[in-house]
């Protein structure tokens, strides 16, 4: 329903002053705030002035129109419409003419209201004149607009006379002063809060800069330890190899004789030598590791030779009575393609720990296929004395050994677990373990059946860069975040967690992270909309990112999805999956690059 509010003929040009005046107090009768009473009343003055100037005259109607036609009038459904219409000869190029660039008296006021306006058309045919039908809302405020309300402004309107133009004037004069004034504000405003942006810029350069100080002495610290440590080891080399080479020949009585007490005496040098000998064969290789100049040689072998050569290495050793050493392949295993020399490396030192830590009972060596991947899994498993949950990460530190009541027979460099680990990276896998006190232990190794040539995610990165990959994990639940870290190992990861979606957005942003893991399901905004912003902006773009969600992929949508490089759902998450996602994404991205 429409209701008509006043008609107000254009003849001469002190009518455009009085539709100036005439939509001002239509506008102030209907709720409008002073701002919205001044943009309504500048558009109506412009088009009332292009109606006089180029049509000769015209009329102009205020009405409330209700959108849509049907039901009672209540604000935010409801809109001043005012109609200028005219009888000149038209608008040529309709189309140029209400175009943003267009230039001239008649087509700027076109622009101009259709700018201050909620809504506006224009109807125009060459010798039919021209009609502007222009709708400002009203404010949601205000009460219902009632055929009463109708009928009183209509009565107020017709009973306030227009006033003289100069008060008119006087009324522009004081909104442009205000107008003046608040623009001044704004200024101030502005210019205060880039005073402080740029105070807080200058301490985040400064903190970068500190930042990167900082990060440099780190660097020539660990490039001065590692060549330290590189350097103290090829010197100590040479005398145990002395030492060793000595003591075989004491102990193989080339010289003479010894007596039991000699004996006793140069087996336990020997002993010492041996120790020394493996801690300096495992410093070489971890700076090796860490300065990328360990070399991967990728062979074909099956787990049956392997097992062969490991059964045969430890046969001869000093194994107690009272302990047992099996090797078992579970299921039909197929060839692997890696190096052969890492794998039994890492197996070897997974091996001699689990004996030497085994009073009584036994230690057995496995492989298996993992489910739904192309991973093998080595496991280690003993009945020794187990490691407490609290040390599961520190048994990966270099130089950490745990206190256990076997310290004080059993001796270690604390290098070979950490060496393995990074070994493992290296070869795309992961060593992760499960041990109560007490209780045995089991280290497995899992890895790729076949090796890529170039490193994946995963894999320790140079020490110039940073020794762990970074991840960022961003999920509401404290409880998923911990879960998915546990199965990332801390010497290949670099774990960062963002409790939402704008924090990890932020975090993203900062840390650039090597690999990110996303919620779907988050409070503050959906992991679909995160992704969305996240492969918007440049810093982020290229981030691989792994959607971690309880949703299925047919819920999700896989064109919501595409711009994810994989899928973990968290109903099937374990070490292998993880891995196996991890190596996917990470064999897209160097692909990619």
């Amino acid at each position: 329903m429409n209701r008509s509010l006043l008609r107000l003929e254009l003849e001469q040009d002190r009518d455009i002053v009085a539709a100036r005046q005439r939509a001002r107090q239509v506008s102030a009768l209907l709720g409008f705030d002073s701002q919205d009473q001044v943009r309504i009343a500048t558009a109506v003055s412009e088009l009332a002035r292009n109606a006089m100037r180029h049509a000769g005259g015209g009329a102009i109607e205020f009405i409330v129109a209700q959108t849509p036609a049907h039901g009672p009038l209540q604000p935010g459904n409801t809109q001043l419409q005012i109609v200028i219409s005219d009888h000149g000869p038209g608008i040529a190029n309709l189309d140029d003419a209400i175009a943003e660039s267009s230039t001239g008296e008649m087509k700027l006021g076109l622009v101009a209201a259709r700018r201050l306006m909620d809504t506006f058309d224009v109807y125009s045919g060459k010798g039919r004149g021209t009609t502007i039908t222009l709708g400002k809302f009203l404010p949601r405020r205000t009460e219902s607009f009632t055929a009463a309300r109708a009928a009183a402004i209509v009565a107020q309107l017709s009973a306030d006379s227009t006033e003289d133009p100069t008060a008119e004037i006087q009324q522009q004069n004081r909104e442009l002063l205000r107008s003046l004034e608040e623009l001044r504000l704004r200024k101030e405003e502005l210019a205060r809060l880039n005073a402080e942006l740029e105070d807080t810029n200058r301490g985040v350069m400064a903190l970068y800069a500190e930042l990167e100080e900082r990060a440099a002495h780190l660097r020539l610290a660990d490039e001065t330890k590692t060549r330290f440590l590189s350097a103290a080891s090829h010197e100590f080399r040479t005398p145990v190899n002395s030492v060793l080479a000595l003591s075989k020949i004491l102990l193989h009585r080339l010289d003479g004789d010894l007596t039991p007490e000699q004996e006793k005496q140069v087996t336990y040098i020997r002993q010492a030598a041996e120790q020394l000998s493996t801690m300096v064969d495992d410093l070489l290789d971890l700076r090796k590791v860490e300065s990328g100049k360990l070399q991967i040689r990728v062979e074909s072998f099956n787990v049956t030779d392997l097992f062969g050569a490991l059964r045969g290495m430890f046969k001869p050793l000093s194994i107690k009575d009272t302990v047992s050493l099996s090797f078992e392949e579970i299921g039909a295993l197929p060839e692997l393609r890696t190096d052969q020399g890492k794998v039994s490396q890492i197996l070897r030192n997974l091996i001699s720990n689990a004996l030497k830590f085994t009073e009584a009972g036994s230690v057995r060596v496995t492989a298996r296929l993992a489910a739904d991947t192309d991973m093998i899994v080595f496991s280690v498993a003993d009945t020794g004395i187990g490691i407490a949950p609290e040390n599961h990460r520190r048994v990966f530190d270099e130089f950490t050994q745990v206190e256990n009541p076997l310290q004080k027979n059993v001796k270690g460099t604390g290098l070979g677990l950490p060496l393995s680990q990074r070994l493992a990276g290296l070869l795309g896998g992961s060593i992760d373990i499960a041990s109560a006190l007490g209780k045995g232990a089991v280290f497995s190794l899992a890895i790729p059946v076949r090796l890529t040539t170039s490193a994946p995610l995963g894999a320790p990165a140079a020490p110039e860069t940073r020794h762990a990959q970074r991840v960022l994990i961003v999920d509401d639940s404290e409880i998923e975040r911990y879960a998915l870290r546990q199965f990332l190992p801390s010497s290949t990861f670099e774990v960062i967690e963002a409790n939402g979606g704008y924090d990890g957005l932020r975090l993203a942003r900062q840390s650039h992270p090597d690999l990110i893991f996303l919620d779907l399901a988050m409070p503050d905004v959906h992991g679909l909309e995160v992704l969305k912003m996240l492969k918007a902006i440049d810093e982020t773009r290229n981030i691989p990112v792994i959607l971690f969600t309880s949703q299925r992929p047919d819920d999700i949508g896989a064109d919501r999805a595409a711009a994810a490089s994989a899928l973990l759902l968290k109903s099937e998450m374990s070490r292998e999956s993880v891995a196996a996602v991890i190596r996917r994404v990470g064999e897209i991205h160097h692909a990619s690059v």
